[in-house]
Protein backbone atom coordinates (compact mmCIF):
# COMPACT_ATOMS: atom_id res chain seq x y z
CA UNK A 1 0.00 0.00 0.00
CA UNK A 2 1.50 3.36 -1.04
CA UNK A 3 2.13 6.24 1.36
CA UNK A 4 -0.57 8.27 -0.39
CA UNK A 5 -3.08 5.45 0.04
CA UNK A 6 -2.15 5.06 3.71
CA UNK A 7 -2.49 8.80 4.26
CA UNK A 8 -5.86 8.92 2.51
CA UNK A 9 -7.09 6.01 4.62
CA UNK A 10 -5.87 7.74 7.77
CA UNK A 11 -7.69 10.92 6.75
CA UNK A 12 -10.86 8.98 5.89
CA UNK A 13 -10.84 7.22 9.25
CA UNK A 14 -10.29 10.52 11.06
CA UNK A 15 -13.34 11.99 9.34
CA UNK A 16 -15.41 8.85 9.90
CA UNK A 17 -14.49 8.83 13.58
CA UNK A 18 -15.53 12.47 13.98
CA UNK A 19 -18.84 11.77 12.22
CA UNK A 20 -19.79 8.61 14.13
CA UNK A 21 -18.63 10.14 17.42
CA UNK A 22 -20.90 13.13 16.89
CA UNK A 23 -24.01 11.48 15.45
CA UNK A 24 -23.78 7.88 16.61
CA UNK A 25 -24.01 4.77 14.44
CA UNK A 26 -27.74 4.72 13.72
CA UNK A 27 -28.14 8.43 12.98
CA UNK A 28 -25.26 8.41 10.49
CA UNK A 29 -26.54 7.81 6.97
CA UNK A 30 -24.61 6.67 3.92
CA UNK A 31 -25.09 10.18 2.50
CA UNK A 32 -23.47 11.61 5.65
CA UNK A 33 -20.53 9.26 5.17
CA UNK A 34 -20.15 10.13 1.49
CA UNK A 35 -20.07 13.84 2.31
CA UNK A 36 -17.75 13.55 5.31
CA UNK A 37 -15.24 11.31 3.53
CA UNK A 38 -15.72 12.94 0.13
CA UNK A 39 -15.95 9.46 -1.40
CA UNK A 40 -18.44 7.76 -3.68
CA UNK A 41 -20.35 4.71 -2.38
CA UNK A 42 -18.32 2.33 -4.52
CA UNK A 43 -15.04 3.67 -3.15
CA UNK A 44 -16.33 3.43 0.43
CA UNK A 45 -17.36 -0.20 -0.04
CA UNK A 46 -14.08 -1.04 -1.77
CA UNK A 47 -12.06 0.49 1.08
CA UNK A 48 -14.12 -0.50 4.13
CA UNK A 49 -16.69 -3.08 3.03
CA UNK A 50 -19.83 -1.46 4.42
CA UNK A 51 -21.03 1.01 7.04
CA UNK A 52 -20.46 -1.48 9.85
CA UNK A 53 -16.93 -2.19 8.65
CA UNK A 54 -16.13 1.51 8.51
CA UNK A 55 -17.64 2.03 11.96
CA UNK A 56 -15.54 -0.74 13.49
CA UNK A 57 -12.36 0.68 11.96
CA UNK A 58 -13.34 4.12 13.28
CA UNK A 59 -13.74 2.60 16.76
CA UNK A 60 -10.24 1.12 16.53
CA UNK A 61 -8.88 4.44 15.30
CA UNK A 62 -10.49 6.29 18.20
CA UNK A 63 -9.26 3.79 20.81
CA UNK A 64 -5.71 3.91 19.48
CA UNK A 65 -5.68 7.71 19.61
CA UNK A 66 -7.02 7.72 23.18
CA UNK A 67 -4.49 5.13 24.31
CA UNK A 68 -1.64 7.04 22.64
CA UNK A 69 -2.60 10.19 24.56
CA UNK A 70 -2.87 8.23 27.80
CA UNK A 71 0.60 6.71 27.28
CA UNK A 72 2.04 10.13 26.42
CA UNK A 73 0.86 11.56 29.74
CA UNK A 74 1.89 8.47 31.69
CA UNK A 75 5.41 8.53 30.23
CA UNK A 76 6.03 11.97 31.74
CA UNK A 77 5.95 10.52 35.27
CA UNK A 78 8.14 7.94 36.99
CA UNK A 79 5.26 7.25 39.34
CA UNK A 80 2.32 5.34 37.80
CA UNK A 81 -0.05 6.89 40.34
CA UNK A 82 1.06 10.42 39.53
CA UNK A 83 0.69 9.60 35.84
CA UNK A 84 -2.85 8.34 36.37
CA UNK A 85 -3.68 11.43 38.42
CA UNK A 86 -2.35 13.71 35.68
CA UNK A 87 -4.42 11.87 33.07
CA UNK A 88 -7.59 12.30 35.12
CA UNK A 89 -6.82 15.94 35.94
CA UNK A 90 -6.46 16.91 32.28
CA UNK A 91 -9.92 15.45 31.62
CA UNK A 92 -11.26 18.30 33.69
CA UNK A 93 -10.64 20.64 30.78
CA UNK A 94 -12.55 18.53 28.29
CA UNK A 95 -15.29 21.12 27.76
CA UNK A 96 -12.66 23.50 26.43
CA UNK A 97 -11.66 21.06 23.70
CA UNK A 98 -13.32 21.12 20.30
CA UNK A 99 -14.63 17.55 20.33
CA UNK A 100 -17.61 16.02 18.49
CA UNK A 101 -18.91 14.90 21.90
CA UNK A 102 -17.62 15.11 25.46
CA UNK A 103 -18.70 11.50 26.05
CA UNK A 104 -16.21 8.75 25.15
CA UNK A 105 -17.05 7.37 21.70
CA UNK A 106 -16.79 3.82 23.03
CA UNK A 107 -19.23 4.46 25.88
CA UNK A 108 -21.60 6.30 23.56
CA UNK A 109 -21.52 3.31 21.20
CA UNK A 110 -21.93 0.84 24.06
CA UNK A 111 -25.19 2.52 25.06
CA UNK A 112 -26.47 2.78 21.48
CA UNK A 113 -25.68 -0.57 19.89
CA UNK A 114 -27.95 -3.57 20.15
CA UNK A 115 -28.13 -7.22 19.13
CA UNK A 116 -28.31 -6.33 15.44
CA UNK A 117 -24.84 -4.77 15.71
CA UNK A 118 -23.32 -7.62 17.72
CA UNK A 119 -19.88 -7.58 16.01
CA UNK A 120 -19.51 -3.83 16.63
CA UNK A 121 -20.77 -4.23 20.20
CA UNK A 122 -18.18 -6.94 20.83
CA UNK A 123 -15.53 -4.61 19.41
CA UNK A 124 -16.57 -1.87 21.83
CA UNK A 125 -16.49 -4.28 24.78
CA UNK A 126 -13.03 -5.48 23.79
CA UNK A 127 -11.64 -1.96 23.45
CA UNK A 128 -13.10 -0.84 26.78
CA UNK A 129 -11.71 -3.96 28.44
CA UNK A 130 -8.29 -3.13 26.99
CA UNK A 131 -8.33 0.36 28.51
CA UNK A 132 -9.52 -1.02 31.84
CA UNK A 133 -6.65 -3.51 31.81
CA UNK A 134 -4.20 -0.68 31.16
CA UNK A 135 -5.45 1.07 34.30
CA UNK A 136 -5.13 -2.18 36.24
CA UNK A 137 -1.54 -2.60 35.01
CA UNK A 138 -0.68 0.89 36.27
CA UNK A 139 -1.98 0.13 39.76
CA UNK A 140 -0.17 -3.22 39.74
CA UNK A 141 3.04 -1.48 38.68
CA UNK A 142 2.63 1.01 41.53
CA UNK A 143 2.42 -1.96 43.90
CA UNK A 144 5.59 -3.49 42.47
CA UNK A 145 7.35 -0.16 42.95
CA UNK A 146 6.22 -0.05 46.56
CA UNK A 147 4.21 3.16 46.27
CA UNK A 148 0.81 1.46 46.62
CA UNK A 149 -0.35 -0.89 49.38
CA UNK A 150 -0.06 -4.41 47.97
CA UNK A 151 -3.11 -5.45 49.97
CA UNK A 152 -5.30 -3.35 47.67
CA UNK A 153 -7.01 -4.99 44.68
CA UNK A 154 -5.44 -3.58 41.50
CA UNK A 155 -8.27 -4.97 39.35
CA UNK A 156 -10.91 -3.30 41.47
CA UNK A 157 -8.99 -0.03 41.45
CA UNK A 158 -8.66 -0.16 37.66
CA UNK A 159 -12.36 -0.80 37.19
CA UNK A 160 -13.26 2.01 39.56
CA UNK A 161 -10.99 4.41 37.71
CA UNK A 162 -12.58 3.52 34.39
CA UNK A 163 -16.02 4.17 35.89
CA UNK A 164 -14.81 7.52 37.23
CA UNK A 165 -13.35 8.52 33.85
CA UNK A 166 -16.64 7.59 32.16
CA UNK A 167 -18.46 9.63 34.79
CA UNK A 168 -16.36 12.75 34.26
CA UNK A 169 -16.98 12.66 30.53
CA UNK A 170 -20.70 12.00 30.92
CA UNK A 171 -20.99 14.87 33.40
CA UNK A 172 -19.11 17.15 31.00
CA UNK A 173 -21.67 16.34 28.29
CA UNK A 174 -24.32 18.08 30.40
CA UNK A 175 -24.68 21.85 30.42
CA UNK A 176 -22.18 21.89 33.23
CA UNK A 177 -19.85 24.70 34.19
CA UNK A 178 -16.24 24.03 33.17
CA UNK A 179 -15.09 24.90 36.66
CA UNK A 180 -17.36 22.20 38.11
CA UNK A 181 -16.03 19.59 35.68
CA UNK A 182 -12.44 20.49 36.55
CA UNK A 183 -13.22 20.33 40.29
CA UNK A 184 -14.56 16.79 39.95
CA UNK A 185 -11.50 15.70 37.96
CA UNK A 186 -9.21 17.34 40.53
CA UNK A 187 -10.96 15.52 43.38
CA UNK A 188 -10.55 12.12 41.69
CA UNK A 189 -6.92 12.88 40.79
CA UNK A 190 -6.20 13.91 44.38
CA UNK A 191 -7.67 10.65 45.66
CA UNK A 192 -5.25 8.73 43.43
CA UNK A 193 -2.29 10.80 44.61
CA UNK A 194 -3.32 10.17 48.21
CA UNK A 195 -2.93 6.42 47.69
CA UNK A 196 0.83 6.82 47.49
CA UNK A 197 2.57 5.48 50.56
CA UNK A 198 3.86 8.17 52.85
CA UNK A 199 1.82 10.89 51.13
CA UNK A 200 -0.93 12.57 53.12
CA UNK A 201 -4.30 13.37 51.57
CA UNK A 202 -3.74 17.04 52.59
Amino acid sequence: MSRTTLYNRHEALERAMQLFWQKGFHATSLKDIEQALDMRPGSIYAAFGNKDGLFQEALDYYAQAELKEFERILSSYESPLLGLAAYVRQLGGIREKNLPSQVCMLVKSLLELGAREQPALEKVEKLLAGMEMRFVECFAQAQRLGELDDQLDAVRLGRRLQAEVMGIRAFAQRDADSVAVQAIADDIASSIEAMRKGVSAG
